[in-house]
This record gives structure tokens, C-alpha cells and sequence, in this order.
């Protein structure tokens, strides 16, 4: 039986050395290549002949995504697992819709990477895990998230309304964007509205202490389809942006 050739791309060494260990002495997956820097990868990509690719989003040089659309739509493409942090449903999504052959959550379970890896080398070319996600148009954004806001209890008067309703749609176009959200979110809405990225989390924050104080938590509840939170259980900005943003890409608003 031919082995899976597999390439781990990672600057996390303890993770690629767990891997790298974990499958030494099995015979059902070869790992051909292990390095932290993209660019490297890229190069040696070219020249190797690779089923499988597991990857970090963030690396040196390039990220794991544009290493993924380098090569994809070739017909030597390897399958690529993405592998994250983030465990927002909107980047799987994101991820998956994209391309990649499989999202996985550090810390990684090897036996899981393991199974996964050996369903994505079985797996016909013409099969793919998940559709690709509908598109977003911004109109039906802004009146579904105008919706939401009203039965949650958030007032349109409120400079956090507005500021909260643009971090969501930035996440919706961005996910990864949401593992920056005091270096990336709060300043991208600041430039936009000539005011501070902490005016901008003290005007969310207080959007959201809004929306709890007003008593509506089965509605916040019923929104997202099952009790995620009580009357004492605030969640943090990032948290409700991701939340939002979720729900609104995977229903397509």
C-alpha cells in the first residue's frame, strides 16, 4: 500500500515535532516535508510530490491560505488541513469554502489528524466536505443585523450600535480579523468614524451592557438557538461580534 505523503507546515516546533513523532513508525503516512517558514514551503512544494498538506494560518513569511490558493485549481493540487487557534465557525467556514480539505483546532488530536488524513488521501478529487459558503449581500446585512439589534434590546442612538453592527460585517468579510480585534477591528472602524480604537470597545461594551440590562436574554438566547448565557453572563465583544457574524454567514443573511 502506497503511503500518504504528508507536508506539516507550522512555526509551532512542539506541534511539529508531536506530529512528526506520531508518525514515524507508521507506514500508511510519509512525512516529506516539516519546516516553519511559508515561503520555504512554497518552494519545496513545488518540487515535491505531496498528497497532504497541514498548515497554520499564520506563519513566517506567508500564510497558510495563500499558500493553499497558490496551488489550487492544479491538477497536482495536494489536499490541504488548516489548522487554527480560532474556533469561530465563520473561518471554517471560510476556510473550508475556500478550499481546504479539513479545519482543525490546536491542540491537535493525532489520532483525529491521523483519521483525517487518511479520509482526505481516500477521498475522490469531485468530493468536498462542505458547500461553498452563500455570499453575503450587504444590504440584506444591515437590515438583518438592524432586526436583531431591535429584538436584543441595542437602541440605533447609541454610538455602540453602529460601531457594533460594522465589527460584525467586518468579521463576516475578514473572519480571521477576529484574532486581531484590538490591533485590527477596533482601529479599522476607529479610521473610519475619526475617533479612538478605545472609544470604539467602550462604545460596544456598553452596547452590549445595554442590550443585558434591558432584561431581553431569551431573546439573545433564542437567537442563537439554544442558552448560551444568563442574566449574570456578559459575553466580551469579541465573543458577541464572532457570535453575530456566525450566525449571519452561515444563514447567508
Amino acid at each position: 500500500m502506497k503511503a500518504t505523503k504528508v507536508a506539516v507546515i507550522s512555526d509551532d516546533k512542539t506541534m511539529r515535532g508531536s506530529i512528526e513523532d506520531y508518525f514515524c513508525d507508521k507506514a500508511e503516512v510519509e512525512i516529506v516535508l516539516s519546516t516553519e517558514d511559508g515561503y520555504e514551503a512554497l518552494q519545496r512544494l513545488e518540487m515535491l510530490d505531496v498528497d497532504v498538506v497541514v498548515t497554520q494560518v499564520l506563519m513566517q513569511n506567508i500564510n497558510g491560505l495563500d499558500l493553499m490558493e497558490h496551488f489550487l485549481g492544479r491538477p497536482t493540487c495536494p489536499k490541504f488541513i488548516i489548522v487554527s487557534d480560532l474556533k469561530s465557525e465563520v473561518f471554517m467556514y471560510k476556510c473550508l469554502s475556500s478550499g481546504a480539505s479539513g479545519y482543525m483546532l490546536k491542540p491537535l488530536n493525532l489520532k483525529q489528524l491521523e483519521n483525517k488524513i487518511s479520509d482526505i488521501a481516500n477521498r475522490r478529487n469531485d468530493e468536498h466536505p462542505i458547500k461553498p459558503v452563500k455570499p453575503v449581500s450587504a444590504r440584506n446585512l444591515d437590515e438583518r443585523l438592524s432586526t436583531i439589534f431591535v429584538s436584543i434590546g441595542i437602541p440605533p442612538h447609541i454610538k455602540g450600535y453602529q460601531f457594533l453592527r460594522d465589527g460584525v460585517k467586518c468579521v463576516v468579510d475578514d473572519p480571521s480579523i477576529i484574532n486581531s480585534i484590538t490591533r485590527g477591528l477596533y482601529p479599522n472602524i476607529a479610521q473610519k468614524y475619526d475617533t479612538t480604537a478605545s472609544k470604539v470597545e467602550r462604545a460596544i461594551r456598553h452596547a452590549i451592557e445595554v442590550a443585558w440590562n434591558r432584561g431581553k436574554i431569551e431573546n439573545i438566547n433564542n437567537l442563537f438557538g439554544v442558552k448560551i448565557y444568563s442574566a449574570n453572563e456578559k459575553p466580551t465583544n469579541g465573543e458577541f461580534i464572532a457570535l453575530l457574524a456566525d450566525k449571519m454567514l452561515l444563514e447567508g443573511a
